[in-house]
């Protein structure tokens, strides 16, 4: 099996945010077209336009709809209780008196996209799973890649990574993944601007960010640190580098306020006493 090096201080990574995320699919796109003729490639297609297409895609993006919190559930309804400890420090039972947990964490409904991608974890089960050292993790920034030239397509990475990130082609019958496009973020011909993934480069909501998580002045770090960003299944042990920033709240649409009464109600327009050619033009635009 292959063995894991030392961990290192600079972790390049992604932070996704939830928040501004459309499921555009921009970054699936993108990085197909980048790593078509980069590190990676070739990412190849079976039968694109058939009944059954499949593919290797290093991003995808799964689109979930969040159902509204109930905002009627009573204070003494069991199911009201702290369960996610919405009141830090001040648990609930079913005899509490005050506003229920559901009508403070009351949420409308919502369409959540979640991109996933590799999360190039600090001990990635995929690489000491490897019986040909072809699934490797670097020493220097933390990018975990596959050495194509070793892998004999046993797919034991497949099974052992619980995010799904691998992507196994049948066409070339080895394993590939998300590189991080190493061969754009250390491309000195590029201007420094553009020396970062193509997923992020592509993102037209700015969902997307790249940076060194391991600093933790780094920009992706403070953001992380601001937002409340978080691991994927950091339960399992494996350390995932890359952070999701979690969705904002959201408030339920209100009734319009009431004009105060101190406030001068707003005019009327009198289309009568317009000119002829207003009044058509008036007639025309509210059709």
């Amino acid at each position: 099996m292959t063995a894991l090096p030392p961990p290192s201080k600079k972790k390049l990574g992604l932070v996704i945010d939830l928040d501004t995320c459309v499921g555009c699919h921009a970054c699936a796109v993108g990085c197909k077209e980048w790593n078509a003729g980069g590190f990676a490639a070739p990412l190849t297609d079976e039968k694109p336009y058939g009944k059954d297409p499949s593919g290797v895609w290093f991003n995808r993006v799964h689109s979930y709809e969040v159902a509204a919190t109930d905002f009627t559930t009573p204070a003494h309804d069991p199911g009201s209780h702290d369960a996610l400890n919405l009141q830090a420090g001040q648990p609930q039972t079913a005899c509490t008196s005050g506003p229920s947990l559901a009508q403070i964490a009351a949420q409308p409904a919502m369409t959540l996209h979640f991109p996933r991608s590799c999360l190039h974890c600090e001990t990635p089960a995929c690489v000491t799973v490897c019986p040909t050292g072809a699934s490797y993790k670097r020493a220097e920034d933390g990018i975990v890649l596959v050495d194509e030239d070793k892998c004999i397509g046993c797919k034991l990475c497949s099974w052992a990574c619980p995010y799904g990130a691998r992507e196994y082609s049948h066409v070339e019958g080895v394993m590939k993944k998300c590189t991080l496009c190493i061969d754009r973020i250390y491309n000195e011909n590029l201007p420094e601007a553009e020396r970062e993934p193509a997923c992020v480069q592509v993102c037209p909501t700015r969902a997307r960010h790249f940076g060194d998580l391991g600093d933790p002045e780094s920009k992706v770090s403070k953001l992380v640190a601001e937002r409340g960003g978080v691991a994927l299944m950091p339960e399992l042990g494996y350390a995932p580098v890359n952070r999701y920033l979690p969705p904002r709240p959201r408030r339920a649409g209100q009734d319009e306020p009431k004009t105060p009464s101190n406030e001068t109600p707003r005019e009327s327009l009198d289309t009568a006493a317009l000119p002829p050619v207003l009044r058509w033009l008036d007639r025309v635009l509210s059709r």
